[in-house]
């Protein structure tokens, strides 16, 4: 699905001088998908709450860097996907940390310990796109085409980072 929302160039301009009528024209134009986008990825109301906020600060913040080349949209939906994406990274993290904190009092089965060392590090060697199109498809459960739309890339794009990353970490285990 690709949304198109006319936006006056006129309404950009004012925007990137800073008038706060005009930022909150596009906030209000925006709000909608890049929510929904946030929800999609992140499957929660409150963590799609925090990235349209975070998304929307980085607007305001950046909005002068916007060149208008493309749709307006193209690169609003960018930056919630970049922020939705690290929410997602700071999560495992965190999850990570946790997990290592619960674990370090627990003695599991021999050899698991090792085996998760070993695909964390596979892990970590994939390029941040590949992590991002393995996080989202075989965790998120996302297809090919939410994909391709989310990162304002190609089906084949997400469909040979996903090969590629599968062999890659195919070498480790």
């Amino acid at each position: 699905m690709t949304l198109s929302l006319a936006i006056p160039d006129i309404l950009v301009a004012r925007a990137k001088s800073g008038d706060l009528e005009a930022l909150e024209a596009l906030y209000r134009a925006f709000e909608t998908p890049v929510y929904n986008l946030a929800l999609r990825i992140l499957r929660s109301p409150e963590d799609a709450e925090d990235v349209l906020q975070e998304t929307f600060l980085e607007v305001v913040r950046s909005i002068g860097q916007y060149r208008g080349e493309g749709h307006l949209w193209g690169w609003i939906r960018r930056i919630a996907a970049s922020k939705a994406l690290m929410r997602i990274r700071r999560d495992q993290v965190r999850a990570t940390e946790e997990f290592d904190e619960t674990a370090a009092g627990h003695v599991g089965p021999v050899g698991a310990v090792p085996a998760r060392i070993d695909l964390e590090r596979a892990f970590d060697r994939l390029s941040e796109t590949s992590r991002a199109v393995v996080w989202l498809h075989d965790v998120e459960g996302h297809t090919h085409e939410e994909i391709a739309e989310l990162m304002g890339k190609t089906v084949s794009f997400s469909k040979s980072q996903l090969a590629r990353a599968h062999d890659q970490e195919g070498a480790v285990s």
